[in-house]
C-alpha cells in the first residue's frame, strides 16, 4: 500500500471520528457554560441509548441486504406492553419485559416467514407488519400514554449511574460489543456478510441464505423489543406513537456509520459513532439558538448524505430496493 493510499484509508476509517471531535471542540468553545459540562455530556450519552440499540438492530438485516422498518413499531409495542401489563395489570416488571421480548421474537419470525417463504421484499413485509403493530399499540393503549411503570425498571435504566452516566448507555455499549464480536469473529458473521454481498452466490456456495436472513430479522425485532424496554425504563411511561421518531435517525446513523471504521460495511462501532455525531450536531445547534425544527432537517439531510457517501464507498453499486 502506498503512503497516499494509507492516508486515504485512514481518512475514510476515522473521518467521522475527527468530525465528531471537531464539533465537540467547536460547540464547547462557543457555549462553554452549557455545552461543555459533564452534565450535558452524560445526558447525551445516556439519552441516546435507545437510538443506539435500534440502529444496531437495523444494521443486522441491512448487512444481509434486507430492510426492517417494523423495528420502530416493535419498540413502541414493547414499551406499551410493559406499561399495560406492569402499570395497569399489576404484572411483575420482569414478567412484562419477558412478554415484550417474546413479542419481538414472534414479530421477527413472522417477518422472516413471509420474506423467505413467499419471496416478498423485506421493505413491503416489514412496512405492513409495522403498520399492523401500530394498530395493535393504539388498541391496547386506547391511543393514550400509559404511565405507572415500576420504579425498579427506571432504577436499573436511568437512576443508577456509573461515572455519572445512566446505566442504559452501558447496556447499549455491551450490545454493540456483542454485535461487533458476531460480525467480525464468528462464522455466522462471515456468512451474513457473504449473503449480503451476493445472495445467489452464497446459496450456490452451500449457505442456507433463508436461514441467515430469517435469523437476522428475528435478531432485529429482538433488539427492537429491548429498545422498547429501555424506553419504558427511561420514561417511566409508554407513548403509542413514540417509536416512529426513531426510524429515520436510525437509518441515517446506520448508513452514515457504514462510511466509517469499516468503510463499505454496516458495522456496529461506525453506527454507534454516527448516532452520537448526529446528536451532538443537533444538540450544539439547539444550544446556539437554532429552532427545534433543525432536528428533522438534520436527520433528513443526514440520511440522504449518508446513503450517498455509502454508495461512493461501495463503488456506486445500485441499491436493490
Amino acid at each position: 500500500m502506498t503512503a497516499g493510499g494509507g492516508v486515504l484509508d485512514l481518512a475514510e476509517r476515522y473521518g467521522l471520528t475527527v468530525a465528531l471531535l471537531v464539533m465537540l471542540v467547536a460547540f464547547s468553545l462557543l457555549r462553554p457554560e452549557t455545552f461543555f459540562t459533564w452534565s450535558n455530556v452524560s445526558t447525551i450519552l445516556g439519552s441516546q441509548a435507545v437510538l443506539v440499540v435500534v440502529t444496531l438492530g437495523l444494521i443486522v438485516p441491512l448487512t444481509a441486504n434486507d430492510f426492517d422498518v417494523s423495528i420502530a413499531y416493535v419498540l413502541t409495542l414493547s414499551s406499551m406492553l410493559i406499561a399495560v401489563l406492569n402499570g395497569q395489570e399489576g404484572w411483575p416488571v420482569w414478567a412484562a419485559a419477558l412478554a415484550a421480548v417474546a413479542m419481538g421474537l414472534a414479530v421477527g419470525a413472522i417477518n422472516a416467514f413471509f420474506i423467505t417463504v413467499f419471496r416478498i421484499h423485506s421493505l413491503i413485509v416489514t412496512l405492513g407488519t409495522g403498520t399492523f403493530l401500530h394498530g395493535v399499540t393504539l388498541w391496547i393503549s386506547g391511543s393514550m400514554t400509559i404511565s405507572g411503570i415500576s420504579d425498579s425498571l427506571m432504577s436499573i435504566v436511568i437512576v443508577h449511574r456509573l461515572l455519572g452516566i445512566p446505566l442504559e448507555f452501558f447496556y447499549a455499549l455491551l450490545l454493540c460489543c456483542l454485535v461487533w464480536y458476531v460480525f467480525d469473529y464468528t462464522a455466522l458473521g462471515r456468512r451474513l456478510l457473504f449473503v449480503g454481498r451476493g445472495r445467489e452466490v452464497a446459496r450456490l456456495s452451500g449457505i442456507d441464505t433463508d436461514r441467515v436472513r430469517g435469523a437476522c430479522l428475528i435478531v432485529a425485532s429482538l433488539l427492537g423489543a429491548l429498545a422498547g424496554i429501555l424506553y419504558a425504563g427511561t420514561q417511566g411511561a409508554a407513548d403509542p406513537v413514540s417509536g416512529a421518531s426513531y426510524l429515520l435517525p436510525a437509518f441515517a446513523a446506520a448508513f452514515l456509520g457504514s462510511t466509517s471504521i469499516r468503510p463499505g460495511r454496516f458495522n456496529p462501532w461506525g453506527a454507534t459513532l454516527a448516532v452520537y455525531f448526529l446528536v451532538v450536531g443537533i444538540t450544539g445547534l439547539e444550544f446556539m439558538g437554532v429552532s427545534s425544527f433543525v432536528q428533522d432537517m438534520f436527520y433528513g439531510g443526514a440520511l440522504v448524505l449518508a446513503v450517498t457517501l455509502s454508495q461512493l464507498v461501495r463503488g456506486r453499486e445500485e441499491q436493490q430496493i
